[in-house]
């Protein structure tokens, strides 16, 4: 029991876990990342994986040690890790779609995939682009564009370009400010901070759509 407790526990807040894992995998850190971050995005059994604060993070720690982690080599990887998660999770929503919301019985939320829907219904073909800024919805957004059968190359436009302004966002705000005391101190703040961040772009294309 205890060993599931620490188990969850390392999964869902693996942000701050970071430095004990490096000491204990060294390199094989970065495929664990890739993991992680390809999970977030590609499968819709995970959403509850750390995004955007396992990115300000590891950019923090890439600031203050970057023999251990180095910054050109987590940016790469993240954005490999989330360009082809969104993208396998788009050909999962494809071609198995509603059977698999079927098969799994109440696992993959239909409130999950009713909140994605909503989300395109507001902000069309954009909504790619915004829901990576919005935990729970950018897990869900590439399903359901493909189960939509949105056009690909429609789709592979947005998840490009909102994969590099996701991952240069949160990576570089840790690898310049994740340091500053104030903000290392009241890491928990930061990542409430950094979610309702994350649903600004949102924000304002709601409120760009009312005017």
């Amino acid at each position: 029991m205890e060993f599931y407790s620490y188990f969850v526990d390392l999964v869902l807040h693996l942000d701050k876990h970071l430095p004990e894992i490096m000491a204990a995998y060294g390199s094989y850190i970065y495929c664990i990342l890739f993991l992680v971050v390809f999970c977030e995005t590609g499968l819709v059994v995970t959403p509850f994986l750390p995004g955007d604060s396992l990115l300000f993070a590891c950019g923090a720690i890439a600031a203050i040690n970057p023999d251990g982690m180095n910054i050109t080599t987590i940016v790469i990887i993240f954005l490999v890790a989330s360009v082809i998660g969104d993208a396998c999770n788009y050909e999962i929503g494809k071609h198995v779609g509603l059977n698999l919301v079927e098969i799994t019985h109440g696992f993959v939320k239909q409130e999950h995939i009713e909140k994605a829907q909503a989300f395109y219904a507001k902000h069309g073909h954009k909504a790619i682009f915004l829901a990576r800024f919005v935990p729970i919805v950018r897990t869900f957004a590439p399903f359901v564009a493909g189960i939509g059968k949105m056009h690909y190359f429609t789709f592979a436009k947005y998840n490009v370009v909102g994969a590099i302004v996701w991952v240069g966002l949160f990576v570089g705000g840790g690898y310049f400010f994740g340091n500053i005391p104030i903000i290392k101190n009241n890491f928990s703040l930061v990542t409430i901070t950094i979610i309702l961040v994350s649903v600004l772009p949102v924000i304002i294309e709601f409120i760009r759509n009312r005017k």
